[in-house]
């Protein structure tokens, strides 16, 4: 494995050396074609300006113009080769109207007739450069008209300069050259080995196929999860986003497609992004997101004690509720049969000793009075409780009551044919079961002449309301401000403080209203309102 993170470390570095080198060749090549460039733009004006420096020459106007071409090449050629010298020009050529050559740098040429081509608009007083390849390579040449005090075109000058070839160019930088490329292969290298150290230590020390199968591991482990997760970063983008977590909200796309994207895209009314904002981890909160409710546990991520994401992991509320229900609603209805099973063991008894006695008249009026009692309160929940689960319930409270010894009362009134908009029977099985055991738990010590405890439902078109009141020990105005917070009660045991926590968090899903209304010894009203509009 060390062979490995070794080789791999070299082949980061050699890559990293060979961009670097690739960079800097590139670079070069632009910089020596501009450096080409720049050269023959100074050659060009070098050039002219030598030709019309000597054009401008009195001697060269007046031999120029001589009938006697022997001598005038005897004066004119030693004058512009010193000019030529000091210059640096590969020529200086001096020719008459008729293109005789009065100097030039090689004698042999003098007095001869120039073929040229490319001299001809210079006959027609014409000042211009060119670039043109000769006997002496790449040439940059100037032709300036030289013209006599009258104005009269008399002559031409031509001057040459050789433009340095790329090798010649480079050879004459061969010192600066040698320098920078030292330079470029320390720094590069010394670039190389810090970017391939920078970049082994972001990824932990880790070989790339390390890191692959790192991360398929832990795609595969958010998906094999029962809980939907999420995460994003700083920037809103979203990094993790597992198969459950497409199944509970109803995504209906590829969860690794959703990488990448802005969490708002996908999901427009998440609460995720409202962690990096708080810096501080909400639990089982229940939310309403893309048409479905789930009960979420949001966390900020951190890094060195600084916040970079977010991570929400979250259970389909159906699932959640069934756990509430089993506590508040399915342990009510084995309580209730338990109630219900000695109640009637108890009438059985009562029936059975009648009958012994020989009182026949008097069991059957006992029977009929326990049946149309029981049938009077099934009939009602019946026909006024669309929803089976309430009515049990309803039904189970009523029976444990009697045992207790208290009077549970359901206003005849009372209807629930619907269930207010995010809401259904989970939620009204939690509400009705914990707002009945609060009432429980307050009539258990108090000394009254009956214990009471009233439950309406009233029902119309736009308003659901709900009411559970008692007369119980009643509640300080120092437990009302706290009897919504999550695990306050007053009572010393576990799993206390929940029940009305739930009840809020359902009341302000339904968009509800919850008013508490209690005096010390005198008993407690809950009020539930829900709006259909």
């Amino acid at each position: 494995m060390k062979f490995h993170k070794l080789s791999m470390q070299r082949k980061i570095m050699s890559l990293t050396f060979f961009i670097l080198m690739l960079s800097f060749s590139i670079g070069g090549t632009f910089l020596l074609g501009f450096v080409m460039n720049e050269q023959k733009t100074k050659l060009s004006d070098q050039a002219f300006l030598v030709a019309k420096t000597v054009s401008q020459l009195p001697e060269i106007k007046t031999y120029i113009a001589s009938e006697n071409r022997a001598e005038a090449i005897q004066h004119i050629n030693p004058v512009v080769e010193e000019i030529r010298d000091i210059n640096g020009a590969k020529y200086i050529v001096v020719l008459d109207m008729q293109r005789r050559k009065y100097s030039h740098p090689n004698s042999q040429e003098l007095g001869r007739i120039s073929h040229s081509g490319d001299i001809n608009a210079a006959f027609s007083e014409h000042y211009y450069t060119s670039i043109a390849r000769g006997e002496h390579g790449n040439m940059v040449r100037a032709f300036v008209p030289i013209m006599n005090h009258e104005g009269r075109q008399i002559g031409v000058t031509v001057v040459g300069y050789s433009v340095l070839t790329v090798v010649e160019l480079l050879q004459s930088m061969q010192t600066e050259l040698m320098i920078t490329v030292l330079l470029s292969l320390i720094f590069s290298a010394w670039g190389a080995r810090t970017l391939g150290l920078h970049m082994k230590k972001q990824m932990f020390g880790l070989e790339p196929h390390e890191i692959a199968k790192m991360y398929v591991e832990r795609t595969e482990t958010f998906n094999a999860m029962h809980e939907g997760i999420i995460a994003i970063d700083n920037d809103l983008t979203i990094t993790i986003f597992n198969e459950k977590a497409c199944d509970i909200l109803g995504v209906n796309e590829n969860p690794s497609t959703l990488i990448g994207q802005k969490i708002f895209h996908v999901l427009p009314d998440t609460r995720l992004p409202e962690i990096l904002e708080l810096d501080q981890p909400l639990f089982n909160r229940e939310l309403y997101i893309n048409n479905h409710s789930i009960m979420s546990n949001r966390i900020p991520i951190q890094v060195n004690g600084e916040t970079v994401g977010a991570v929400a992991m979250f259970k389909d509320r159906t699932e959640v509720k069934k756990l509430a229900e089993e506590l508040t609603g399915v342990r009510a209805f084995v309580q209730a049969l338990r109630v219900q099973t000695h109640e009637h063991k108890n009438k059985l008894h009562t029936i059975a000793g009648l009958l012994q006695l020989g009182h026949h008249d008097q069991a059957l009026s006992y029977l009929t009075q326990v049946k149309e009692e029981h049938d009077e309160i099934t009939n009602f929940l019946n026909e006024r409780i669309k929803n089976e689960n309430i009515s049990g319930l309803l039904l189970s409270k009523i029976s444990y009551a009697k045992e207790q010894g208290i009077r549970l009362e359901i206003d005849r009134e009372s209807r629930l044919t619907s269930f207010p908009p995010n809401l259904d029977h989970h939620d009204f099985v939690i509400l009705f079961g914990n707002l009945i055991e609060n009432a429980f738990d307050a009539l258990k010590d108090v000394q009254v002449e009956e214990k009471v405890i009233h439950v309406s439902v009233d029902e119309d078109d736009d308003v659901l309301a709900i009411l559970v009141t008692d007369n119980g020990v009643g509640m300080t105005e120092e437990v009302k401000q706290h009897i919504f917070d999550n695990g306050y009660s007053t009572k010393e045991k576990n799993y206390r403080g929940i029940g009305l926590f739930l009840i809020k968090e359902i009341v302000e899903k339904g968009q509800g209203d919850i008013e508490v209304i209690s005096e010390s010894n005198k008993g407690t009203s809950f009020l539930i309102t829900f709006y259909y509009a």
